[in-house]
């Protein structure tokens, strides 16, 4: 039997794994996410989350006010967050954590004067954003560049994935120039683990298959370290990539992968050698149609062979096959119905055909299917299914590692744990016993064996509804829609299956500090379309726009000499406004507050409070309305001077009396 080996710390590292699971975050609340740059160096992963709402961008200047933008795992330079900010687009910070320490050591070390040198990959998304947290930084990547840095005072900080011998040689060159220096070493801890661990499974594995994507850096180096340790080294990118061949020939084989690895082809990989892993030699040989001593050429697995029946019993058909071994069709793989026996069908002498499933029992018997050989048409109807792109129904029977066996009709086959939906999976079990549409993804034709996939039916389905519920929309409709969920900057507005934006400025006449303040959640709410844009797929709504702008009706609902109420919403020195409705104020000038002399209006009314005004004018060229709060109320009657003055002899006289 085959060893198959791992090596520790292969797969997704946790801050690619803290990426991922920010975007499927935001993918679930949002149904859509910007990312600035690809998330991480894998295609087929990166291809999954624009196939799910998705979008790469390169800059900002790709997104718009209210957009959200996830900062990946290699992170981003200074001014990346400060044009953010400028720019009103929210960020989802995705930046890993190790990558972090290192922008805040360049950054103090570059306040403290040092000059900053990078060992790195100039061209690494990491390097990039490191080097905008100072002022001015050196990458260098060899020993070479090292000797032809002419700066003294450095502050030396290294790329996470980089190999530790880079960096010493790098140090190694400033020692021989006599540069006053300081090291950081900042490569990720996970990162050393996986190298050394991929360099000792190298050293004892007959062949080595590094799993991931060739555009990633880390995975690009674990390639070149086991190549160091061994000849018999093979890049697996995709699952059709293994050297099926050469895994023949050995017996230990070791696998690694690199941080951007998803777990789903690393599960596929190992299950898909595990298939041939369950096979011996002896059954290898066997499968070449070729006897133990090479003197006989017998059957292939899954091939079709035509017999004589020799013998019949209740237990079996044993079958002539003109060759050294005889056939044997067990009674489990006769299909038989009601009370039908063996012998009823079948009697010595019959020519009968039938599909080889075991090359050899133990006892020099092959093994053959008359159930398989029914399952052949339905494989034939696989084939075509393959070639014209048909949907085909197939029920869900279990669970195995990296996905699922789903069975059509007599044939079963894998469909990846990538492939069971449009959204993440987790865990396959909720799917078993479930019949599912997929279409048919890879086949084998040699074995007989498919890969299907149910997620590209579930894009296309989602794709279609998102399509005919777009058709039905245009700008200027008004349409009912429920209210989902809020941001800072808004509201999201389900409109039957697709999300409108509802910026905070559309939703009333008057000023808001938050759409709370007019909607929750689960509102249905009217409103107009005002924008959409097909390419991004973004729609813009407006609230208030159902509803006529207060100036253009002022005359309907107000007049001059009108008694109105409202809210004093704001306080100045000269007055105080008053909302009569939202986006519709007026100014009660502070000598129109009271009958009095007025000199701080802030003792008279408050903000927040309610008061009715009467109108003394309406401006509609200035959109102005002039009120006073004084002509609604009776003047005071005045006290004459001498009473007051009686009034104030009378007090003294008191308080004297008082005091003795």
């Amino acid at each position: 039997m085959k060893e198959i080996k791992i090596a520790e710390h292969s797969g997704f590292c946790f801050g690619v794994k803290r990426a991922i699971e920010k975007t499927e975050e935001q993918l679930k609340k949002e149904g859509k996410a910007l990312i600035c740059g690809s998330l991480i160096h894998n295609q087929t992963v990166t291809a999954d989350i624009v196939s799910r709402g998705g979008r790469i961008i390169h800059s900002l200047n790709e997104a718009e006010e209210g957009d959200t933008v996830i900062v990946r795992s290699h992170g981003e330079g200074e001014q990346f967050y400060k044009d953010a900010e400028k720019r009103g687009i929210r960020l989802i910070d995705a930046t890993c954590p190790f990558v972090e320490r290192i922008h805040d050591l360049v950054r103090k070390a570059d306040e403290d004067g040092y000059t900053i040198v990078i060992v790195g990959d100039r061209n690494h998304a990491e390097v990039k954003g490191i080097s905008g947290w100072c002022s001015n930084a050196i990458i260098v990547d060899s020993y070479e560049e090292a000797l032809n840095v002419e700066e003294d005072d450095l502050f030396v900080v290294c790329q996470t994935t980089i190999k530790k011998e880079v960096l010493d040689q790098v140090s190694d060159a400033f020692v021989k120039n006599n540069k006053k220096f300081k090291v950081e070493n900042t490569i990720c801890n996970a990162t050393t683990k996986r190298q050394e661990s991929t360099s000792k499974l190298a050293e004892t594995s007959d062949i080595v298959l590094i799993i991931g994507d060739k555009s990633s850096s880390n995975t690009q180096k674990l390639f070149s370290i086991a190549k160091n340790k061994s000849k018999n080294v093979f890049f697996v990118e995709k699952i059709e990539d293994l050297p099926l061949q050469e895994l023949e020939k050995c017996n230990k084989i070791g696998v690694a992968a690199g941080a951007s690895t998803p777990e789903s082809l690393i599960k596929e990989v190992i299950a898909t050698m595990n298939e041939k892993n369950t096979m011996s030699m002896e059954e290898l040989l066997k499968e070449e149609n070729y006897d133990l001593d090479g003197a006989m050429r017998l059957p292939r697995l899954h091939e079709i062979v035509n017999g004589t029946v020799h013998q019949v019993t209740d237990k079996g058909i044993i079958v002539d096959m003109g060759c050294k071994k005889d056939g044997l069709i067990p009674k489990e793989e006769v299909t038989l119905e009601g009370d039908q026996k063996l012998t009823d069908l079948f009697k010595a002498g019959d020519e009968i055909q039938a599909k080889v499933i075991k090359t050899d029992d133990g006892e020099g018997v092959i093994t053959l299917s008359r159930k398989k050989l029914e399952a052949n048409a339905n494989w034939n109807e696989i084939v075509e299914a393959y070639d014209s792109k048909e949907i085909l129904n197939v029920k869900v029977l279990r669970q195995v590692n990296g996905g699922v066996i789903a069975a059509y009709k007599e044939v079963t086959g894998f469909i990846p744990l990538s492939q069971l939906s449009d959204k993440y999976v987790e865990n396959a079990e909720e799917f078993i016993g479930q019949d599912i549409d997929v279409r048919v993804s890879r086949i084998d034709t040699r074995r007989n064996r498919a890969v299907f996939s149910h997620k590209v039916i579930a894009q296309e389905e989602k794709q279609a509804r998102l399509e005919a519920i777009w058709n039905t929309l245009s700008e200027g409709d008004i349409v009912e829609g429920k209210v989902m969920r809020f941001t800072d900057y808004g509201a999201f507005v389900d409109l039957g299956g697709i999300d409108g934006l509802l910026h905070i400025s559309e939703i009333s006449w008057g000023k808001l500090r938050h759409p709370q303040e007019v909607l929750k959640i689960g509102d249905t709410v009217k409103v107009k379309i005002l924008s959409m844009n097909a390419e991004k797929g973004k729609i813009s709504l407006g609230l208030k726009q159902c509803t006529p702008e207060p100036w253009s009706v002022i005359y309907d609902n107000y007049q001059v000499g009108q008694i109105v109420t409202g809210k004093v919403v704001q306080i100045k020195d000269y007055g105080a406004f008053v909302e009569l409705e939202p986006g519709l104020d007026g100014l009660v000038h502070i000598s129109e507050v009271a009958h009095k002399r007025v000199n701080d209006i802030s003792e008279e009314i408050k903000v927040g409070e309610t008061v009715q005004a009467k109108i003394l004018e309406i401006d509609t060229e200035r959109k102005r309305i002039s009120l006073s709060i004084k002509q609604t109320k009776e003047p005071e009657e005045e006290v004459p001077a001498e009473v007051e003055e009686a009034e104030e002899i009378v007090e003294e006289a008191a308080a004297d009396t008082a005091e003795e």
